[in-house]
């Protein structure tokens, strides 16, 4: 009776050893898809920030009155390139992405600039790269998402708690005014 209790026993451990070391690993797996999440942002981040100097050097010659927009486009640039750490660097990227509007937006106002070649070349390979960063910050999104809910469920919250793994941060949009749609006038 006592051998028959021993190896439930036994069994029981090794079981329960078994099923920690899945959801251990799973929750690795789970952390390490949101890390590659972000690197792929940071990817189309740096081609992003490598893409605006050869634009704005390329509008200005254009647009000598229009130093203001160009100035904060570079100088935002600048604040995203240095930003350091997941929540400064969404803030400085928001912020980019406002800046680059108004860019565009001033670029309307000028139909040679609208003409020129190096200009639309240039404005399609930062708009295929916004479209990247949009899909990276999706897929980001949806990793994180899988993480925090494995975090958060038991009995995975137990593994989370003993391992050490923690929710991560959602990429956001904190302007409110890009979260809205724009306006068409006719």
């Amino acid at each position: 009776m006592i051998m028959m209790f021993l190896w439930i026993l036994l069994g029981l451990v090794i079981f329960l050893l078994l099923a920690l070391a899945l959801n251990y690993n799973a929750m690795v797996q789970l952390r390490e898809n949101v890390r590659n999440g972000w690197s792929q942002i940071d990817v189309q981040l740096k081609r992003r920030h490598d893409l605006i100097p050869n634009l704005v050097e390329t509008a200005k010659g254009y647009m000598a009155h229009e130093s203001e927009t160009l100035e904060r486009v570079m100088k935002a640039r600048q604040q995203a390139v240095n930003a350091t750490g997941l929540k400064d660097k969404q803030e400085a990227e928001n912020v980019l992405s406002g800046t680059l509007r108004s860019l565009f937006a001033v670029f309307e106002n000028y139909p040679n600039l609208k003409a020129d070649q190096q200009m639309l070349r240039l404005q399609e390979e930062l708009t295929s790269t916004e479209n990247k960063i949009a899909f990276a910050r999706q897929y980001y999104n949806d990793e994180v998402n899988r993480l925090n809910t494995s975090v958060q469920s038991f009995p995975n919250n137990i593994v989370a708690n003993l391992f050490g793994f923690i929710r991560a941060d959602f990429f956001e949009i904190k302007d409110a005014a890009e979260k809205e749609a724009p306006k068409v006038q006719f």
